[in-house]
């Protein structure tokens, strides 16, 4: 007698192929459009403007010249290099010849995906190397059966103040891809505290990611998306902060619940089945049978890889670095553990590889991820989005205005999931609607930031499925962790941005 089996989720690889299949079928279906982009070249210190199949346009840098194109962003934003990225220039789109995509796409796209993500593969094949060397000297095992000892009773403060600390890292500079390096030091960590891979992803995506949806002064969308817009990224500032908190909030009961249920029964956990393998990755050289002395040595070592988080951030926020200043950061701080290890060169080079090797597959799903906004590029149809869903809001009164540039911006969060791309793509055309409306461009800008997060916290195209990989959790289990702070973040964002139509208007 056969026995049905089981239907097990598909991975994040499969997912991804999937995605990629129906946004290449979108190119045939979806009208293809192009709005004319504003570019500032700093070296030759030219406006560029750039038009689908035209000659490019070279303008001065002026103010009469942004004024002309009726962008309303101040001029320092682009000499001085706050803005980057192509600006769409409002009531430049146009239709253009239909470019969709085919099967062979399909491939060349994965690839040419996972060229662009190179730096941030590196970075992540060299934090994995780093993990592996630390591992190898016992510091890791040693330090936490430590702390295990020392939180008995109180494990969840540690969750707490990761809550915290993400949050705060969220709202101020938009940790998103470097959450990515805290996995390797909080999840063995978690786990020696007795609770499960979905906690750690509650910890340290959901709480950065709450951050960042409510951004006070993150230069990665709330500024950027400000100046976009025309105005000062202080402005509205107060009701980010009170979303900040209570979304916050909303994070860590939610997580106390959830931990407090698995504590008194571990088959609560929506990750269980996937437990052993969980553990298996990062629970490998944890033996508390084993009692590694926590020598003096193994201290440094650990303090050494707790520092890199810090310079990281710093780096991030006032140094200019990007992936390829972070990796050599970790790289030589990395070195300076290898040569006070009193490990073998054979040994170091060993666990060097072995550790960025568990990381290859997180690494080729941002490139696979990558590959679906490059088709979605490509088959010029992102921007025709944009203009459909501009006309769909114009003109509605105030409140319900508001309410579906949240939506609207839900939508576009799932075509372009960076926060600074959609920030200079839509701001420019969506900011100028509210003036039409009559209440100030801020709430447009924080719809924007709700709306989009909200969408990014399932969006298969952001960072949900490279997170999701690392910890071995399904896609649906996910979902079904995930779908309360959803629902939280978006109806704290509904009633705030309510608030402030009803105040302006």
């Amino acid at each position: 007698m056969s026995t049905k089996k089981a239907f097990k989720f598909p991975t994040a690889f499969s997912i991804l192929f999937v995605i990629l299949i129906i946004a290449v079928g979108l190119t045939w279906i979806i009208p293809a459009g192009s709005y004319s982009k504003l570019i500032y070249n700093s070296s030759t210190n030219h406006f560029v403007v750039k038009t689908y199949q035209q000659p490019d346009r070279v303008l001065p840098p002026t103010k009469e010249t942004l004024d002309q194109l009726n962008i309303k962003i101040e001029l320092q934003n682009f000499t001085e290099g706050t803005i980057r990225k192509p600006v769409a220039i409002p009531g430049s789109y146009q239709r253009v010849e239909q470019n969709p995509k085919g099967i062979k796409d399909i491939a060349i796209s994965m690839v040419e995906g996972t060229i662009e993500a190179a730096d941030v593969m590196v970075f992540i094949f060299v934090l994995g190397g780093m993990i592996g060397v630390i591992n190898k000297t016992g510091a890791f095992n040693a330090g936490l059966t430590a702390l295990a000892k020392r939180t008995k009773g109180n494990e969840f403060f540690i969750v707490f103040s990761v809550c915290v600390l993400m949050a705060i890292g969220g709202t101020t500079c938009g940790i998103e891809e470097e959450a990515v390096a805290f996995y390797p030091i909080l999840v063995p960590v978690f786990i020696a505290l007795g609770y499960d891979a979905i906690v750690c992803v509650g910890a340290i995506f959901l709480a950065s990611s709450m951050g960042t949806a409510f951004s006070t002064v993150n230069p990665f969308s709330v500024v950027i998306a400000s100046n976009a817009a025309g105005i000062q990224f202080t402005e509205g500032i107060g009701f980010r902060t009170v979303g900040l908190i209570l979304g916050s909030a909303c994070v860590i009961v939610y997580l106390y619940w959830y931990c407090r249920k698995i504590k008194a029964d571990p088959t609560f956990s929506y990750s269980y089945d996937e437990r052993e393998e969980f553990q298996h990755r990062y629970m490998k050289n944890y033996d508390p049978s084993k009692l590694l002395e926590f020598t003096a040595r193994r201290k440094i070592i650990l303090s050494i890889f707790c520092i890199a988080f810090p310079i990281m951030i710093w780096g991030v926020m006032f140094g200019g670095w990007w992936f390829p200043q972070m990796a050599a950061s970790f790289l030589t701080l990395t070195i300076i553990i290898m040569f006070i290890s009193k490990l073998t060169e054979d040994e170091i080079v060993n666990a060097f590889t072995e550790g960025a090797s568990e990381l290859v597959a997180v690494s080729l799903i941002i490139g696979l991820a990558r590959g679906v906004n490059l088709v979605l590029d490509e088959g010029m149809i992102s921007d025709t989005i944009l203009a459909y869903m501009s006309d769909l809001v114009s003109g509605m009164p105030g409140s319900i205005f508001i309410l579906a540039q949240l939506v609207v911006f839900i939508f576009l969060g799932l075509f372009v999931p960076s926060s600074s791309g959609l920030a200079v793509l839509s701001m420019p055309i969506m900011a100028p609607l509210a003036d039409a409306v009559g209440i100030p461009r801020h709430i447009v800008v924080s719809a924007y930031n709700w709306g989009q997060y909200a969408m990014l916290f399932l969006a298969p195209t952001g960072l949900v499925l490279v997170t999701l990989q690392m910890l071995h959790i399904p896609f649906n289990k996910w979902v079904k962790f995930v779908l309360p702070m959803i629902g939280a973040l978006l109806l704290i964002g509904s009633v705030l941005l309510v608030i402030q139509v009803q105040l302006y208007t």
